[in-house]
């Protein structure tokens, strides 16, 4: 099982990216999908993983850290086994990497420890 994110890079503040995750080796409609972000410097751990979104099985149900909340939209595309964080209005404080996760259930949750197959993480910098 393997998920490859890509979409980071360097953006203006208020400006808009957006990040692709696709899952392979899993039924990909059958499971709740997370995004979660880790600020530069910190050591590379789960616990320092800060939740920003996650959506069920269905697409039906998304939630949102309250620092993102009303900017960044997460969607799914069961046909491309690809998950999306489409991030407006990002600010310097949103610069971190950040990761897609799967979790072996339907539904959510916002614990990184919840979720068992994590990809790479691509790089997002915000300027001010």
């Amino acid at each position: 099982v393997q998920l490859q994110a890509s979409g980071g890079g360097l953006v203006q503040t208020g400006g808009s990216l957006r990040l692709s995750c696709v899952l392979s080796g899993r039924a990909f409609s059958s499971y709740a999908m997370g995004w979660f972000r880790q600020a530069p410097g910190k050591e590379r751990d789960l616990k320092n993983r800060e939740f920003v979104a996650a959506i069920n099985w269905t697409g039906g149900s998304t939630y949102y850290a309250d620092s993102v909340k009303g900017r960044f939209t997460i969607s799914r595309d069961d046909a491309k086994n690809t998950v999306y964080l489409q991030m407006n209005s990002l600010k310097p404080e949103d610069t971190a990497v950040y990761y897609c996760a799967s979790r072996r259930s339907r539904w959510v949750e916002r614990k990184p420890s919840d979720y068992d197959v994590w990809g790479r993480g691509t790089l997002v910098t915000v300027s001010s």
